[in-house]
């Protein structure tokens, strides 16, 4: 039996030696799958390639591609009469824009937006070995052939796509400038009680004043019935009963 892809390593497989690897591979041969995975890593390197400026280490995306690769390489059917290269494509793609997704975002956005970022940034790497220049957003949406507003909106993504520590001063170039977490508002005590004060604000005037001042000193002052009592010279009781009477009344006009 033999290997040509050992054989020759360096020289690219014609269809028959390559028609023959795939006949061994889909018997179960794992030196044949072995050697179309070699065969074809150039392709699935050069796939990851794509995503150079991506922000991710080089290694890691040429890992996933391959992992792309070798899904691909499992799950082709020669005998569809569709080349390889066009069917592995997607496949690692696929892989690539899933590790994205899965992996490296922090703050996740819609798969949209991601491969917005990735192909604003492959054009602007390829526009600046072509121009020798920072390109233009204009240019870039040129060669995407987008708008100018979706440029910018994957170039606004890629800056927020990961969190920002609160402890990092708010303004860099200020060396003794706060941390950031010390602008953040914090929320006032009993600001959950503020719509219900306001009501019963409005409808106090539609009260007796030793109502209006049993129900200041209780939801106001936060005094208990008890001290209530003793603040007014009568019983808790009679307190108790004030309430009451004084509530009923609110519930009526609201």
């Amino acid at each position: 039996m033999s290997y040509p892809a050992e054989e020759h390593p360096n020289k690219p497989l014609d269809q028959v030696a390559e028609g023959r690897l795939w006949k061994q591979a889909g018997a179960g041969d794992e030196r044949a799958r072995e050697d179309l995975v070699r065969h074809y890593l150039p392709f699935a390197e050069a796939m990851a390639n794509r995503y150079r400026t991506a922000r991710e280490p080089h290694e890691d995306l040429q890992q996933v591609a391959s992992m792309g690769l070798l899904k691909a390489i499992d799950r082709f059917d020669p005998d569809r009469g569709v080349p390889f290269k066009g069917f592995a494509g997607p496949t690692i793609l696929g892989e690539l824009k899933r590790h994205f997704r899965d992996r490296v975002w922090t703050v996740r956005v819609p798969r949209s937006v991601q491969e917005g970022i990735a192909d604003v940034e492959t054009a602007t790497a390829d526009l600046e070995a072509e121009l020798q220049r920072t390109p233009s957003v204009r240019e870039i949406a040129e060669h995407l052939g987008r708008s100018e507003t979706d440029v910018l909106e994957a170039l606004e993504a890629n800056m927020h796509r990961r969190p920002v520590s609160i402890d990092r001063p708010a303004r860099v170039e200020d060396d003794d400038s706060a941390p950031a977490a010390e602008r953040i508002g914090t929320e006032d005590a009993g600001f959950e009680l503020v719509d219900g004060r306001l009501t019963i604000e409005q409808e106090l005037p539609h009260l007796d004043e030793r109502e209006r001042r049993v129900i200041k000193l209780r939801f106001a002052d936060d005094m208990t019935q008890s001290q209530i009592a003793a603040e007014v010279g009568c019983s808790q009781m009679q307190v108790s009963r004030i309430l009451r009477g004084a509530l009923a009344k609110l519930r009526e006009r609201v």
